[in-house]
């Protein structure tokens, strides 16, 4: 009987232990997995606005998030946005909630850092201090405002659409008149060698430089790829081309206005981003311009 228990009893400081080790170990990777994850984000975003090591970003370039959460309370659903604000001659967070139409419903202070308002777990903390019960929320996307001093620079916008086959993720930049500066596909599952080939430049550079006139009425046209135009877009990735650039200017001017040509055996694919970007940019202009609206109306300190 003695002999059971210790066996028992070593049995369970063994698995004790080893939770110990294993929870431990968890711990390490998965802070280290999110690190990396945030500086290959950063690293997309920065790309996007055509920094790189060799032309680094100034240091007066700084990025905030906006985070926009759906409320609902009963049958009646409002719109939460996180917004980074001065607070103490540094940043702070505040909640503003609109309602569908962009009218404003409520402002409310957010008990959130800096340093941990990237984290969900730490917003959705700092939302329930705020917002009492029977009203709940979800989270909907996030919004980057790129600023350079005092300019706006650029939105970036994380998104997701369905594809051919499973979702499309993506990251798009957009200057503050909406024309897009940059297309990048940040996950994807298309077949290989057909709709996978959404990723190569000479397909999402097509997007780069397209007005928010053009983006409204984008389309996708099954035609051969013209090889001048392809050697350009394959050419915009920060670097030198080897094309001269007076001829860089008239390539760019003669396909600036065209719509999207679709990847070889890969329509359906081609159209999932054509139609994935054209919506994203459309429903950011209108949330934005509603934003800025209400922002500017109430006086509040936003810092983007």
């Amino acid at each position: 009987m003695k002999q059971i228990i210790r066996i028992t009893v070593g049995l369970t400081i063994s698995c004790l232990i080893a939770a110990l080790v294993m929870g431990s170990v968890f711990v390490i990777t998965d802070k280290a997995k999110r690190h990396n994850e945030h500086v290959n984000v950063q690293q997309t975003m920065l790309g996007l606005l055509g920094y790189s090591t060799s032309h680094p970003a100034p240091p007066e370039l700084k990025l905030y998030s906006i985070y926009r959460y759906i409320f609902t309370d009963g049958n009646v659903n409002t719109l939460g946005y996180v917004l980074p604000v001065l607070k103490g001659g540094g940043v702070g967070y505040q909640l503003m909630e609109m309602d569908l139409d962009g009218g404003f419903v409520a402002q409310h202070p957010l008990d959130l850092a800096p340093e941990d308002a990237s984290e969900s777990a730490e917003r959705s903390a700092a939302l329930r201090k705020a917002i009492k019960p029977p009203k709940t929320f979800s989270y909907a996307d996030a919004t980057i405002v790129a600023k350079l001093g005092e300019k706006r620079l650029a939105y970036l916008l994380p998104g997701e659409f369905p594809g051919f086959k499973t979702f499309i993720h993506v990251m798009l930049a957009l200057d503050p008149s909406f024309e897009i500066l940059g297309l990048e596909i940040t996950e994807q599952e298309e077949d290989p060698g057909l709709g996978a080939e959404i990723k190569q430049d000479y397909f999402k550079n097509q997007f780069k430089g397209k007005s928010f006139k053009k983006i409204k009425e984008l389309h996708v046209v099954k035609e051969p790829l013209p090889e001048e135009y392809k050697a350009y877009l394959e050419s915009q990735k920060g670097k030198e081309s080897p094309i001269p650039k007076a001829e860089l200017d008239v390539i760019r001017s003669r396909y600036q206005d065209r719509d999207i040509y679709a990847l070889t055996g890969a329509t359906i694919s081609s159209k999932a981003v054509t139609d994935g970007v054209k919506n994203m940019v459309a429903k950011f202009a209108y949330r934005i311009n509603r934003l800025d609206k209400v922002i500017s109306a109430r006086n509040i300190p936003a810092v983007f």
